[in-house]
């Protein structure tokens, strides 16, 4: 849940500082006194794009801070780690955002930098927007599909279904392309197999080219190594060498001993250095030999060598890369080798994954007409709660010709507003304001299923009122069993039902229009105050007796 929320220089607001509460939260203020605002910095926190005219005129940076706190933050602490972020700590998500009028954009999560479209995935797990065009959606075949897919739970068999949907379209794909390629020429088949016979003269790995270019090296250089490696053994056992004087060292060093036991360790140790001396002769010596490659063994190593290079200038200095080329030019012979073998073996392999996707399809479809029919009931009931007395609200399949990216069938919400009429298309029937209750009523049902802590609701009772509007107030109570919910509204009758109220104030009457946002639920004088102002008149005394009955009720 949303525990607080901290705002500078965003539009007219110079700042504030809010604690929330779980529950239902309901946030009221006349026409234009800035609710946006609120909003507004909630969606900045959860990804949503901004240009730099949401900053406060002569203000630095707009600055939006906001702490959620988590009772399991186990899969949020996964997202988290996708995102290269750190975890939560004791449960508390801290997202910061800045946007200075002169500089770069600054995000950060729990301390650490952070990406808009890591906002915008963090925004997913923590809060879900509804405003005022959401009602729209209804009029939507995609959005009444999906709102009966989140529904049912179908997370996983759609999953499945675009998996198998997908493999099936790539193999028509490949089909397509396969079936209109140009064939070869015989000048490019044979082109071809001279290209593959050269790579496949190189043992392709990466220890051989290692190999390779090593033993190239080094035949490059033999003249050098075999001069420096010689004039080392010269110096270890040739005349006037270390090892003719160490020798007659370690005889003086065994006659010390002679006289002095206590030195024979030193003497050891010169024996030994003088052992490790001779081997190292011995090394230098074989190295000084070791180069002389034979013409066919050097003619061989330039060869090879030769052809790596070449390798290397038309398709790249990576062996993986070169084996990649390889793999594609064997492919391009093979299909020419058997277009038509091919194409049969193709055509078996996108009649079984047609039909992998259709049993898939028909599972999807299953699982739908089943929700489809706990939607219609459960949906019905609270449309009916929202005034519609006599209303017929059904959830039906239609059948698709083909399968497509969302299955073998089409979702149709139908609606009757009023008794002995049939049930018709959303959008052939609904008004604004019917509409507005339809989705209110799938909000409230879906609440039970939506795992996202905090909704927002903006005005989504436009265009209801009287005891519709308590009843809304009632959804939104019902909803906020669940879910934190924060309301945008202008209806007393819902912002009564609120356990917490926030009020947001335009002030014009000095140099420099201003808002503020207070809460105003632990004040019991100023929220019936509030309400009055919403039923037509702070001060009369009707509206005021009004306002303390629905703040009662």
């Amino acid at each position: 849940m949303l525990q607080s929320l901290r705002i500078r220089n965003l539009a007219l607001l110079d700042g504030v500082e809010l604690d929330f509460e779980s529950g239902f939260t309901a946030v009221t203020g006349e026409t234009g006194a800035g609710k946006s605002i609120l909003l507004g910095a909630l969606s900045l926190l959860a990804g949503a794009r901004a240009d730099k005219t949401i900053i406060r005129q002569g203000a630095e940076a707009c600055e939006v801070e906001a702490a959620l706190f988590f009772a399991d933050t186990r899969r949020l602490d996964m997202v988290l780690a996708n995102l290269s972020l750190p975890a939560c700590d004791d449960g508390v998500l801290i997202i910061k955002r800045s946007l200075p009028r002169e500089k770069a954009p600054k995000l950060s999560v729990n301390g650490g930098l952070a990406t808009l479209a890591a906002l915008q995935e963090l925004g997913a797990q923590w809060i879900d927007f509804h405003g005022p065009g959401e009602p729209r959606r209804l009029l939507k075949e995609n959005g009444q599909r999906e709102l009966l897919d989140l529904f049912a739970r179908n997370s996983g068999v759609l999953e499945k279904y675009l998996a198998l949907y997908g493999q099936w379209r790539d193999l028509l794909a490949e089909r397509d392309r396969l079936a209109g390629a140009d064939k070869l020429s015989a000048d490019q088949i044979d082109f071809l197999k001279i290209q593959l016979a050269k790579i496949d003269a190189l043992d392709l790995t990466e220890e051989a080219i290692a190999a390779l270019e090593r033993d190239f090296q080094r035949q490059q250089s033999a003249q050098e190594i075999m001069q420096l490696a010689a004039r080392l053994s010269h110096g270890l056992s040739g005349e006037e060498g270390l090892l003719g004087r160490l020798a007659a060292l370690l005889r003086e060093a065994r006659q010390l001993e002679a006289f002095d036991a206590t030195s024979k360790p030193l003497a050891d140790r010169l024996q030994s250095a003088s052992l490790e001396l001779g081997d190292l002769d011995g090394e230098f010596s074989s190295l000084a030999t070791s180069l002389n490659f034979d013409p066919e063994q050097a003619e061989a190593l330039q060869t090879k060598m030769n052809s790596w290079l070449e390798l290397r200038r038309k398709h790249g200095a990576k062996v993986e890369v070169v084996l990649a080329v390889r793999d594609e030019m064997r492919r391009k012979l093979e299909l020419q080798g058997d277009v038509e073998g091919s194409l049969v073996k193709l055509e078996k392999q996108i009649a079984d994954a047609e039909k992998a996707a259709r049993k898939a399809a028909t599972e999807l479809r299953a699982t739908r007409d089943k929700a489809a029919q706990q939607l219609s009931k459960v949906a019905g009931k609270v449309i009916v709660q929202l005034g519609f007395k006599k209303a017929d609200f059904r959830v039906a399949l239609t059948p698709a010709g083909e399968l497509g990216p969302h299955g073998d069938s089409g979702v149709e919400f139908l609606f009757s507003p009023n008794v002995g009429e049939a049930p018709l298309p959303l959008h052939r029937i609904a008004s604004s304001g019917e509409l507005a209750r339809v989705m209110l009523a799938l909000k409230a049902v879906l609440a039970e299923i939506d795992d996202v802590p905090l909704l927002v609701f903006d005005e989504v009772d436009a265009n209801v009122g009287g005891e519709i509007g308590s009843i809304v107030g009632e959804k939104m109570a019902d909803i906020a069993e669940r879910h934190q919910v924060l309301c945008v509204t202008h209806l007393p009758q819902v912002a009564a039902q609120a356990a917490n109220h926030l009020v947001v104030t335009k002030d014009q009457s000095g140099a420099r229009a201003s808002v503020t946002i207070e809460p105003i639920h632990d004040n019991r004088k100023t929220r019936i105050g509030e309400l009055a102002r919403m039923l037509g008149d702070r001060s009369a005394k009707s509206a005021l007796a009004h306002a303390e009955e629905l703040l009662k009720g």
